[in-house]
């Protein structure tokens, strides 16, 4: 099987699972939009943004440690057991340490739902955990299956608890946290994680070099946090949570390109990490950065052209104001298609120290625009924010991968992007049907004929496989 083949279908297996997880919650915007009132989910969206940011801190990045290490070792099975056992002695002194602070922490402030929300990140931690060790063994399929049993139950448990129960945030937060429950419990028990821990097995060494691994990723993890969801912090603190809310709707709808990047840097990282000493990996990781480049610029202007007829369609006229911010956020995923694309490789090569200067770097930039101009042209300087910092991260990162290896696009393809976009959102903000409906056509045009020779390998892949079936 050769290596784009092999990307090509770890992708789509993860998609298959991810996309529950991802896009289901996204055609649950009606639902919150209608049961949640926008200071309610203004809430909700900041409790899982700060859950987001403290996992990570918990854990050391360990998730990211212990499955590069076994990648490395899949075929021998007293090393993969000895890098489980450690991950897993880890992963329970940090837990340990942590519930501890966080309760001492809480007791001198009066924060909301304080246990549901120590309950919500004790499974995500090992949720995040678990999904990462089925990576690492090269488990995709059961990847995928345990985001489908998440994302079905995310939808169970969210129709239950806010639908019929009336729970509302309260509901919603229960709901995320027992579906990564349900998510993690199959993995444990389908990868047989139990049999895998041996306490006996502590190594201090190896505990050592997965930390030098990972720790340098925990500065990278914080700085994507402030770069991502910094703004909703601020917005709360100067503008208010209604105003988060909002904001919270027009970022729901960019997710959509972010969470299909992300899908497929799971499996990108992962054939980053085996094919980054091969001869022709200059040439390889060319090809595929100008596929997924052409892809995700295609689908980003095309979400812009589709969101006038969307929009009204999905979201309840109380978050109406959300519409404004969402071709900026859009522009601002499109930069991190790039930065993802280069922290794969960083990754592969164990520069994790570059991974975290250059998040860092974009941190400070969102911060300082956010803190200048917030009061100034309110959810715009956030919005602003995300697209620059991204913009300055994806330069820095391209001419600093220049020392380790030559990645060369297609000739043009930076103007044509530039000029398709400002085509895109000058039709976006007029209020004539007719013209956006011709956008969305020139757009459409514009997406095939750009990623023509793409399609013909995905139809030639499918034509192939159903020859097999058949």
């Amino acid at each position: 099987m050769s290596r784009k083949v092999e990307l090509m279908k770890n992708t789509l297996i993860i998609f298959l699972g991810k996309a529950c997880t991802q896009f289901l919650s996204f055609f649950l915007l009606p639902l919150y939009t209608r049961y949640l009132v926008t200071k309610e989910y203004g809430f909700v969206d900041l409790v899982t943004t700060y859950v987001t940011l403290i996992v990570p801190i918990i854990t050391l990045e360990l998730e990211m440690s212990v499955f590069r290490y076994l990648v490395d070792v899949r075929k021998n099975k007293d090393e993969t057991k000895k890098i489980l056992s450690n991950n897993f002695i880890i992963l329970l002194v940090s837990l340990c340490i942590f519930i501890l602070l966080y309760l001492v922490v809480t007791c001198f402030f009066s924060i909301r739902f304080r246990f549901l929300i120590l309950f919500d990140i004790i499974i995500c931690t090992f949720s995040g955990n678990f999904l990462q060790v089925a990576r690492g063994l090269g488990k995709t399929v059961d990847y995928a299956i345990s985001c489908i049993i998440t994302g079905a139950s995310t939808i169970l448990f969210n129709l239950f608890f806010i639908v019929f129960l009336k729970l509302g945030a309260f509901g919603m937060i229960l709901s995320i946290a027992l579906a990564n429950g349900l998510g993690a419990l199959y993995l444990f028990i389908r990868l047989a994680l139990y049999r895998q821990v041996c306490f006996s097995l502590k190594d201090l060494k190896l505990m050592k070099e997965m930390f030098h691994y990972s720790v340098p990723l925990i500065p990278n993890g914080i700085s994507w946090w402030v770069v991502n969801v910094s703004d909703r912090t601020i917005i709360t603190s100067v503008l208010g949570a209604s105003f988060n809310g909002i904001y919270a709707i027009s970022n729901k709808f960019p997710t959509i390109l972010s969470s299909l990047l992300g899908i497929f840097n799971l499996s990108w990282s992962e054939s980053a990490a085996l094919h980054i000493h091969s001869s022709d990996r200059d040439q390889f990781f060319s090809d595929i950065s100008n596929i997924v480049l052409k892809l995700f610029t295609s689908l980003g202007v095309g979400m812009i052209a589709c969101m006038p007829f969307v929009f009204p369609l999905l979201i309840h006229h109380s978050y109406h104001d959300a519409y404004y911010y969402i071709p900026i956020l859009v522009l601002g995923s499109v930069f991190n298609v790039v930065i993802c694309l280069y922290n794969a490789i960083y990754i592969a090569l164990k520069k994790t120290k570059e991974v975290a200067f250059t998040s860092v770097l974009g941190a400070v930039i969102n911060i300082i625009i956010n803190l200048l101009f917030i009061r100034k042209i309110g959810l715009y300087a956030a919005s602003l924010s995300t697209a620059i910092s991204y913009f300055v991260m994806m330069l820095y990162r391209y001419y600093d991968l220049k020392k380790y290896m030559k990645i060369t696009y297609s000739k043009g393809l930076f103007l044509k992007t530039i000029l398709i976009y400002a085509f895109a959102l000058f039709f976006y903000y007029q209020q004539n049907f007719l013209l956006q409906v011709f956008c969305f056509i020139i757009v459409v045009i514009y997406t095939f004929v750009l990623n023509w020779n793409f399609f013909k390998t995905m139809k030639n892949f499918f034509w192939k496989k159903l020859k097999l079936i058949g």
